[in-house]
């Protein structure tokens, strides 16, 4: 009995969870006046024109040049990351420098800071550099090692390693950037690809950074993209909102699950298990 116990509360907390999702595609499929107030899941009389108003575009912009400004900000998020951030994580896990232990404990204080705290002095200083209605403010600090996150994940995985394969490295006439690259680096993967699935997802959802620094519609992610739905005419579109989100669902889906397993292994390896 406390088996089927187990097993029926497991499914009634499935249901919980898969009931938006499955509300979304079947909304996506509904005029937009019968979305808003319908305890209906699915349609009787599906509909395709949602998804056909996508394929001509949002407000005369092209469907793709949305999915394109988000992959060069998710992709280009994710070189940053890989690259800073395991840079940052290799002094802080293989080097002795003085006041290690201090600037690693004002890194992760800084995951104590509001995001809200900082909006308006970085707006400020973008302003004043011209690099407003850029990509730039979106991805300049992903190249400077500003995620604690991600630093203190690879530190944590790099602290496992062996430090006798620095010291054999060393013998051989090896310094930091040559072990860092070729022998720390290759045994990351795990942690560089867990890495990399977070801050692709991170970046393609983003909604508050696109938001404060991109002003025209041509450089708009699909986050803002969705706004449009709403914004447009004054009329809120919510077949086509819908519609929309699903779509911009699809890479992100397809990102995680390709990699997912790299997930699940870095993740137990890096010393977030407890």
């Amino acid at each position: 009995m406390r088996s089927l116990g187990w097993h029926v509360g497991a499914l009634a907390l499935l249901a919980v969870i898969l009931y938006p999702v499955v509300w979304v595609i079947g909304a996506s499929f509904k005029p937009g006046d019968k979305i808003v107030g319908s305890l209906q899941l699915l349609p009787t009389d599906p509909i395709t024109d949602n998804y056909r108003r996508l394929s001509e575009g949002i407000a005369d912009i092209p469907l793709t040049s949305f999915f394109y400004n988000s992959l060069i900000i998710a992709v280009g998020s994710v070189v940053g990351v890989l690259f800073s951030c395991s840079l940052a994580a290799y002094a802080f896990a293989r080097v002795r420098f003085a006041g290690r232990n201090l600037l690693f404990s004002v890194m992760i204080a800084t995951l104590l800071l509001p995001f809200q705290v900082l909006i308006i002095p970085q707006y400020v200083l973008f302003q004043k550099l011209d690099w407003i209605n850029t990509f730039v403010p979106l991805l300049l600090g992903k190249y400077l090692a500003v995620d604690a996150f991600f630093v203190f994940l690879l530190m944590q995985f790099m602290r496992n390693l062996p430090k006798e394969l620095d010291e054999a490295a060393r013998i051989d006439g090896c310094g930091h950037l040559r072990i860092y690259w070729n022998i720390v680096l290759p045994l990351c993967r795990p942690a560089l690809i867990t890495s990399a699935i977070f801050s692709f997802i991170w970046s393609w959802n983003d909604f508050i950074g696109p938001l404060l620094y991109l002003n025209t519609q041509d450089k708009y992610t699909v986050s803002l993209a969705l706004k449009m739905f709403i914004d447009q005419d004054t009329v809120a579109d919510y077949g086509g909102m819908v519609a929309m989100s699903l779509v911009a669902l699809a890479p992100v889906l397809l990102f995680f699950l390709a990699f997912q397993r790299y997930l699940v292994e870095g993740a137990a390896t890096s010393g977030l298990k407890g």
